[in-house]
């Protein structure tokens, strides 16, 4: 965890930062070839923080060609383990030394509240690439029980040229997430950064070629999903395609990848998290704090959030009583006041989208006073189990509380549900807690505390909460990674030869 400055220290910072503005490819910044540009908004202020080269299919067309060219000549994917080991903990240094700077940054293109910038983004994101790099030369390829006359080896090998598609919740830790077993397979990979938060993943580009990767293996391209995501998922010479975004989002790479070359495609989508509240849960205030948390950290804008509470009657008022004085402890307002732990919504667009789910009825038992760009903690008590809020994914720190009567239809509830990827279950009995984490349909889940696991755990979900692979732990690198078989005729006669 990095030190905490003060505000006007986080100001003063803020007004000397040289804000990077262009597509970097092949070891340097270029603008779009159009010379297009767009603009990316603080929204907690709603000026414009840079203009953003608006980059377009000439671009990608570019950078993929630089990033194969790059993959073929073995300038990275042939270097020995311990070599790309060694970059990638420069980087992380890198990292360390200008952790307030990217902190700031980070903050001011996405909204999110310094606080979690430096205590949570930060430092998972430079922890998650140590990870990787120490990762490298540790994984082993493997030789199969094979007969005596023969040695079957069963290699990985790198993808190749990798498109990575981020979101634009966690634009520094989604790209770790990414990059950092990518790049230790030996991919060479082009970032598609969310339109709204493009900073940060400019300059760690530029900081990873300063660390020593090598010019076309790390390629960020800025600019729209139509003008940039699109092209990279339909175009013929990408091998795979990672993607963390919306579900409705993650179908179209579907669709570009049956209709260009089938490449590989990995999704993480959204979710609607229920996080169940039995009689028998121990320390309600513990079990408040988790759910407050879960609910509204990053104000709400996490695949992961715990949307949704599903309480047993017999401790639904105690527990909401709790609830309520945990939420009253996250303040809302500046996002570089470090005092502050709910900042503001990413975009215009997507404070109406919360805002509307806000405006439907529902009984409101606190918070719902919205102002330009920042919604508060807000608990909606709701009956009617197939109302939008319960159903929809809002990415808003908006809690829907549904009352059960028995841990079966807590089940059910939690169950129904097109999305699967995250859910949490608060339990005194261990046999009710296992039981139940079995019967959930999702990814992860969590026994009595919020969380989505660490940089061991693989995360990801199920149905419309995405497939094709898991980010985190050694199975994130089965994504960018291909398997070979080589069988090995060690026989001399013909005769004794299998064929």
């Amino acid at each position: 965890m990095s030190d905490i400055l003060t505000k006007s220290e986080y100001q003063a910072i803020a007004k000397g930062l040289s804000l990077p503005v262009n597509s970097f490819v092949d070891g340097s910044f270029r603008p779009a070839k159009s010379g297009a540009t767009f603009d990316t908004i603080n929204p907690a202020t709603g000026a414009v923080l840079a203009q953003i080269a608006a980059c377009g299919r000439e671009d990608v067309d570019f950078a993929v060609e630089k990033a194969r060219d790059a993959f073929e000549d073995g300038r990275w994917s042939r270097l020995h383990p311990s070599e790309r080991k060694e970059v990638l903990i420069r980087l992380a240094k890198l990292m360390k030394r200008n952790i307030h700077e990217l902190a700031v940054m980070e903050s001011l293109d996405s909204g999110k509240t310094i606080y979690d910038c430096e205590t949570v983004d930060l430092p998972e994101t430079i922890n998650c690439l140590i990870w990787h790099a120490e990762l490298i030369d540790k994984i082993y390829d493997q030789v199969s029980p094979a007969s005596d006359n023969h040695i079957a080896m069963i290699l990985r090998e790198p993808v190749g040229v990798v498109g990575l598609v981020l979101p634009w919740n966690f634009p520094l830790l989604m790209l770790a997430w990414k990059i950092g077993p990518a790049l230790a397979a030996g991919c060479s990979v082009i970032v598609k950064p969310a339109e709204e938060t493009s900073l940060t993943a400019l300059r760690m580009a530029e900081l990873a070629h300063e660390a020593g990767v090598p010019r076309g293996v790390l390629n960020v391209v800025t600019g729209t999903g139509p003008e940039v995501g699109e092209p990279l998922g339909r175009h013929m010479d990408v091998d795979a395609v990672s993607f963390t975004g919306s579900t409705e989002t993650g179908r179209r790479f579907l669709r570009y990848a049956a209709e260009s070359n089938l490449k590989e495609i990995t999704l993480e989508c959204g979710g609607k998290n229920p996080a169940i509240v039995l009689d028998d849960a121990e320390n309600l205030d513990r079990v408040a704090a988790h759910i407050v948390n879960g609910a509204f950290w990053n104000m709400g804008e996490n695949c992961s959030a715990s949307s949704r509470l599903i309480v047993q009657t017999g401790v639904k008022e105690e527990l909401l009583t709790r609830i309520l004085a945990h939420a009253r402890e996250w303040p809302m307002g500046d996002p570089l006041d470090p005092e502050n732990r709910v900042g503001a919504l990413v975009s215009q667009a997507h404070f109406d989208k919360v805002r509307s789910y806000l405006e439907m009825g529902h009984e409101i038992l606190m918070g719902g006073e919205v102002k330009d760009g920042f919604v508060p903690p807000t608990i909606l008590d709701i009956t009617d189990r197939d109302a939008a809020p319960v159903r929809e994914e809002i990415f808003g720190p908006v809690l829907s509380v549904l009352t059960v009567g028995n841990m079966e239809e807590a089940i059910a509830l939690a169950n129904d549900t097109e999305y699967g990827l995250a859910a949490s279950i608060f339990t005194g009995n261990v046999k009710r807690a296992l039981r139940g984490a079995r019967a959930i349909r999702a990814g992860t889940v969590t026994v009595n505390s919020f969380g989505e696991g660490d940089i061991t755990t693989p995360f990801g979900g199920y149905r419309a909460s995405g497939f094709g692979g898991r980010d985190n732990g050694i199975q994130a690198h089965d994504q960018y990674t291909r398997i070979k078989t080589i069988w090995i005729d060690l026989t001399d006669d013909l005769d004794e030869a299998v064929i």
